[in-house]
């Protein structure tokens, strides 16, 4: 028992040590901008180790000020509506996502054919608050598996306790990805409209909105009807979004 007790001793000590480390990391963000992702960094290594891919790369840091708030607006209505109210999960929305998938797997497996015994994998939709997707991509790697989720969790937690709204807004904006080697507002701003963050229209705020989800298929669709009706029912819905 002594060799599986130690075993034990040594993987919770490594745990706590890991979530003291993400502790500090979050609390020197409450001061410092940071400089780089996970996300960012494995997406980095990703086109510098592709043969067919040249590495082209946006980024610049702009203060929460000097972001229009049109974009801010627009992302909130987009992405996480009650992102002002919540403690970092928005339950709700997180029980309408599952009830969405459950049904969506239910349709697909009635579809299912003899012939195909397995059916056609449904869309699956996600919850996650903008303060869940900070911490995914800031501190952990992009497998799908139930101990990342968990990390993710208190990861969420510590990134709402340790910061403000303001400033997970602030940092959610300037590393989020919006097109291949393209991440946060400024970038994308100047890469989509030839522009500064500062001066987006509601309208192009809400067409970057509508691209988070999927950023680099609608880089490549610029003209795609799909974004532009749904930014139209963004600009509509910003007018009630919540700033922090």
């Amino acid at each position: 028992m002594r060799p599986l007790l130690r075993w034990c001793v040594l993987v919770a000590l490594a745990t706590l040590a890991l979530q003291l480390f993400f502790i500090g990391r979050i609390a020197v963000m409450a001061a410092v901008d940071p400089q780089s992702t996970a996300f960012e960094r494995s997406e980095a290594w990703r086109l510098l180790t592709s043969a067919d891919t040249t590495l082209r790369w946006r980024q610049q840091w702009m203060p929460y000020s000097q972001i229009s708030d049109n974009l801010k607006r627009a992302v909130i209505a987009s992405e996480d509506d009650s992102f002002s109210n919540h403690d970092g999960v928005d339950w709700a929305a997180l029980e309408k996502a599952w009830q969405k998938n459950e049904k969506a797997e239910q349709r697909a497996a009635k579809v299912a054919t003899p012939a195909k015994a397995t059916p056609r994998a449904p869309k699956i939709i996600g919850g996650s608050t903008i303060t869940q997707q900070l911490a995914k991509n800031l501190l952990l790697s992009g497998e799908r598996t139930l101990l990342r989720k968990g990390q993710e969790f208190v990861l969420t937690m510590l990134l709402e306790r340790l910061l403000d709204k303001q400033r997970i807004l602030e940092i959610y904006l300037n590393h989020v990805e919006w097109g291949e080697g393209v991440f946060g507002a400024e970038a994308a701003a100047q890469h989509y409209f030839r522009k500064p963050a500062s001066r987006l229209s509601a309208f192009e705020a809400a067409r970057l909105a509508v691209m988070l989800p999927r950023p680099k298929y609608f880089e490549k669709l610029p003209n795609s009807g799909y974004l532009s009706s749904r930014a139209s029912t963004i600009v509509a819905r910003m007018g009630s979004a919540e700033l922090p």
